[in-house]
């Protein structure tokens, strides 16, 4: 089944058990967890969903998501363009104790009165894609290359410097007795 937009919510059993394919977008700017952590976003995320019964018997949801986020630098805080992919495997679960019996392949997603809320597997899935820290590249970045480098390494390199024998130090106790 192709859409231009996903739907909200679905029945995921009923869609599993005729394997359909849901392929659409989500808009970014109505995710308002991923908003408080990587700031407001605009344009799509383009999701594939795909349905399934495996050989098991277990309801599965192999997807796909990509998105263009603007992150900010934790450099200088200027928003840097970033990709984020990801492929996932979702085991459908009634309630959160099934959720021990999948195999460790499968991602446990809860369904709650036979209805699945597909925005917020795709908000989920996009934050746990958010890479821990990012930054432009140095010539880029609008923090002088001089702040790069902190004081605590300065002082480290000054002191290996200067003590360029390993045994200055037992030369130091030595001579205070």
């Amino acid at each position: 089944m192709l859409t231009s937009r996903l739907p909200d919510r679905v029945e995921p059993y009923k869609l599993a058990a005729r394997r359909e394919r849901l392929e659409g977008r989500v808009a970014l700017s109505g995710l308002s967890r991923l908003a408080e952590e990587a700031g407001p976003q605009s344009g799509d995320c383009r999701v594939v969903l795909e349905f399934g019964i495996d050989a098991q018997g277990r309801r599965e949801i192999h997807g796909s998501l990509e998105a263009s986020l603007m992150l900010a630098c934790r450099r200088c805080l200027v928003p840097i363009e970033h990709p984020v992919k990801s492929d996932f495997l979702l085991g459908m679960v009634a309630d959160e104790a099934l959720a021990g019996e999948l195999p460790a392949s499968h991602e446990p997603v809860l369904v709650e009165n036979e209805q699945l809320n597909l925005l917020t597997l795709v908000e989920d899935e996009l934050i746990l894609s958010l890479p821990q820290v990012i930054y432009h590249d140095e010539a880029d970045c609008l923090v002088p290359a001089e702040q790069l480098v902190s004081k605590a390494d300065e002082a480290e390199e000054d002191e290996a410097a200067s003590d360029d024998n390993p045994f200055a130090v037992l030369r130091t106790l030595k001579d205070k007795q």
